[in-house]
């Protein structure tokens, strides 16, 4: 190093600072064995405030301007230096840049469910991510409380003390919000809101400020999602028993059109019942009615029975159908069956009620041989 660049290091005219950086928070402009002069320039740009500190101790702080470092506008180091009547020495002196900008690559995150009490289902645990802007609101006070010497301060040594800090007032955000499960979607904004004021109340004394809080998401565990599907599925349907025979029709309207094996056997079956039926209504001599200013009483309900066919649940048939089944020999023995009442499918053989439709039905063949 040459005479004039140690005469010029010694001598600093200006005090400035280009942030290259996206994630410097506080910046120490280097001074070892640099001494200031009364008279340099300090330039301090927006989103930018120049600290200075005098043997430890915080002095003046700047706002975005030029300045001429004079003892008129260094009221508080002129007093630390006893500089009362305008003493123009070289000094030294710390001067640290804090940056004031928004930061709004901040994230959280849940790494644990939150548990909270809701009015519809109880005891829920939530899990819940987002992210959040930071800004130093009180550039002294940062220095004092998280910076102290450190000559460059970014966001990472700070992010996860505000994750923790965040999650940590989450759940009682959420418990005190009164917003069930199921609304908490449309109150995302409003309780991000909420989280940002009382963060930025709890971060002042350190000089630090929340202005934006996002919750991007909260969402319950698998388990709980899978049962919340299910009975959104039970509402869709709607009434159980009309989805119930949608279903048996539609599988009945199947059967009759699978070609060949098993459908031919069923539809042939379903044929015999209706024939069986309207033969005997054909046949039935209509008994003397009562007279016309009487009503007829209602009809005792039938037996409602269901089948078992090829791992699919068909029906309702009344008895007589499962006559004309069993006749065609789409109905065995093995069969299951059902009806209201049973505790369990059975086979149509095993039924006391049934074993009257198979008194006509031969048994198999003995194999030949």
């Amino acid at each position: 190093m040459g005479l004039w660049d140690k005469l010029k290091g010694e001598l600093i005219d200006i005090i400035e600072w280009l942030d290259d950086s996206r994630d410097t928070i506080v910046w120490r402009f280097p001074r070892y064995e640099n001494e200031i002069k009364m008279g340099a320039k300090l330039i301090v740009r927006e989103s930018q405030a120049a600290v200075f500190v005098n043997e430890g101790q915080v002095a003046d702080v700047y706002t975005p301007g030029t300045y001429t470092l004079t003892t008129q506008n260094m009221p508080i180091l002129s007093t630390l230096k006893g500089w009362k009547y305008g003493f123009e020495s070289p000094w030294k002196a710390e001067v640290y840049f804090v940056n004031t900008r928004q930061f709004t690559d901040m994230k959280w995150g849940t790494q644990n469910p939150v548990i909270v009490r809701d009015p519809e289902f109880g005891m829920v645990r939530l899990r819940a991510f987002g992210a959040f802007a930071m800004r130093v609101s009180d550039p002294a006070a940062l220095l004092r409380e998280l910076v102290g010497t450190d000559p460059q301060f970014r966001t990472e040594e700070v992010q996860e003390y505000l994750r923790q800090m965040v999650v940590s007032h989450l759940g009682s955000a959420l418990a005190t919000a009164n917003v069930p499960m199921l609304d908490l979607a449309a109150k995302q904004q409003a309780i991000g809101s909420t989280l940002a004021t009382v963060l930025t109340d709890e971060l002042a004394p350190s000089g630090l400020s929340i202005p934006k809080f996002i919750i991007e998401n909260i969402s319950v565990p698998p388990e709980v999602e899978e049962a919340l599907d299910k009975r959104t599925s039970m509402g869709v349907v709607g009434n159980l028993d009309n989805y119930t025979k949608f279903q048996a029709a539609n599988a009945m309207e199947d059967a009759a059109n699978n070609t060949g094996g098993a459908g031919e056997a069923f539809g042939f079956g379903l044929g015999m019942a209706a024939g069986q039926r309207a033969t005997q209504a054909m046949n039935t001599p209509t008994p003397a009615g009562p007279p016309a200013s009487a009503a007829p009483p209602p009809l005792p309900n039938a037996a409602e029975w269901f089948v078992g066919v090829n791992g699919q649940q068909q029906g309702p048939y009344d008895q007589n159908g499962l006559a004309g089944m069993a006749a065609s020999g789409s109905l065995r023995r093995e069969t299951l069956v059902w009806k209201n009442g049973m505790a369990a499918w059975t086979a149509a053989g095993q039924v006391a009620e049934l074993g009257g439709i198979f008194a006509q039905v031969p048994p198999p063949l003995p194999p030949q041989g």
